[in-house]
This record gives C-alpha cells, sequence and structure tokens, in this order.
C-alpha cells in the first residue's frame, strides 16, 4: 500500500504576509504524514520590480517575463520567498528543503512558444525528477517549491505555481497516494462570486463545462480547475480547492473525474 502524500500550493497573498504565512504553516505542520509546499510569489516580484523600476507587464493575470523580470521573480521566488517559507518551518520542527525546478533537475521545462502573446521566458513543463522529489519525502525531509524551472541548457523560466503543484503531483502519483490541495483566497468555488457561503463542495467532470458556459467559474479558475482534472487523470487520488485558513479542516470544493 503506498504511503499518503498531501501536496499544498498556496498563493503570493498567503506566503508574503506574516500573519497568514504563520497560520498557513502551523496549519501545514498538523498535516499528518508525508507533504509537500509549493508557492507564488507574485505581488513580491511586482512590489521588487517597482523598486528597481522594472514595470510588471499582465495579460489575463499572467506576466510577461521579460530578462530583467526573469531576474526579479528568480531572485524572489527562489530566494527571498522560499528562504523565509523554509526558516519558518525550521522553527515550527519541520526540515524543509527549498528547491527551484534547477535544483538536482527537479522539473525542466519548454519556453512557451509565440502564438498571440510573447510572454517570454516562460516554461511549460515538461519532465519532472519524481525519483530525487521522492527520495527527500521517504527520508521525511519536506521540499518547498518555487515557481521556476529550466530548459535543460542554462535557462531559467518562470513557471506557473498551480502547473508546478500538479505537474509535481502527477510525477509523484507513481510513488505516493497523492492529495493536491489549491489554497487561495476564498473557501472554495463559490456558486455565486460575493457570498463566501455559497461554495459549491463536489464539482465533477460532466459538471464542469456547464459551470464555464454559464459564467459559474471563469478566469483564473479554469486553469486551475483543468489542472485538477489532468491531477485526478494521472493518478492523483483526490483534489480540493480550499481557503489557507480552511486547510485544517479540510473543507472546500472537492474536484473529482
Amino acid at each position: 500500500m503506498k504511503q499518503s502524500l498531501v501536496i499544498v500550493k498556496v498563493g503570493g497573498k498567503i506566503v508574503e504576509q506574516p500573519e497568514t504565512l504563520e497560520r498557513l504553516l502551523k496549519d501545514f505542520k498538523a498535516i499528518p504524514g508525508a507533504k509537500l509546499l509549493v508557492h507564488g510569489g507574485g505581488r513580491s516580484a511586482t512590489a521588487m520590480a517597482s523598486r528597481l523600476g522594472i514595470e510588471s507587464k499582465m495579460v489575463d493575470g499572467r506576466r510577461i517575463t521579460d530578462a530583467d523580470m526573469l531576474d526579479v521573480v528568480t531572485m524572489v521566488y527562489g530566494g527571498l520567498v522560499n528562504k523565509n517559507i523554509v526558516a519558518k518551518l525550521q522553527a515550527e520542527g519541520i526540515n524543509a528543503i527549498g528547491l527551484t525546478g534547477t535544483d538536482c533537475n527537479v522539473m525542466q521545462s519548454d519556453k512557451r512558444p509565440v502564438k498571440d502573446i510573447d510572454y517570454g521566458f516562460v516554461g511549460d513543463v515538461k519532465a519532472v525528477n519524481a525519483e530525487f522529489l521522492a527520495s527527500l519525502i521517504e527520508k521525511g525531509i519536506v521540499p518547498v517549491l518555487a515557481p521556476l524551472t529550466h530548459d535543460g541548457k542554462g535557462q531559467l523560466l518562470n513557471t506557473n505555481a498551480d502547473t508546478i503543484a500538479g505537474e509535481a503531483a502527477k510525477a509523484l502519483a507513481s510513488y505516493f497516494k497523492v492529495t493536491l490541495i489549491f489554497c487561495f483566497e476564498k473557501p472554495g468555488v463559490l456558486l455565486h462570486e460575493d457570498d463566501d457561503n455559497s461554495v459549491i463542495p463536489y464539482i465533477s467532470y460532466y459538471d464542469f463545462p456547464r459551470l464555464v458556459q454559464d459564467g459559474t467559474i471563469s478566469g483564473g479558475m479554469i486553469p486551475k480547475i483543468q489542472n485538477a482534472f489532468n491531477a485526478l487523470q494521472a493518478g492523483v487520488s483526490s483534489v480540493l480547492i480550499t481557503k489557507a485558513e480552511s486547510l485544517d479542516k479540510l473543507t472546500g470544493t472537492t474536484i473529482a473525474l
């Protein structure tokens, strides 16, 4: 029987504020058994870019990553945010290691081809070194993954944190019984955007097209749920979308095939 593994993806809004980060890490610590954390850090990257006089350009919520912005996100994601999380996990008694996709070839990507939009140095994941990640987890070490990958030819690439979490979950499903949890600022997927009490408890593969068509699910939630279905189809046991403050209760929206 496979050992259980919980993969938690948490957005920058949570990890960039001391009070929300502290609560998150205490709840993360309380999760029994093996675990892995994936983080964002977009607001910190935008703030650092502004301090350096570098303009942040976004299209549909996705960052355009030119050479200057790549320097910023590398410093912020792989350095400031990642190492701050690792230090605080160590203070909680969790033996964590901070990694980007470059470290021990954890995650390789292809540079996204230019179609309608040139996203610059943005990577789409093509390979995960699951054996290495599994070896750390089996030793009781908690990997903390920053949203950076590489192309195998020396080029760093900015990569969506939801994608990092989904690809790690898919690759590790061969080694563990994986639960993937996406944490963001809402308590789950909402039936009514302005009503936090209208959480949809369960979304199936067959519900999804209807909910997109009628506008219930829109914007960045669409690729998040698509990532969830891709993970389930690749062998991940369960996927939950919830608020970080609900991590200890594991309530929210369950995604299922």
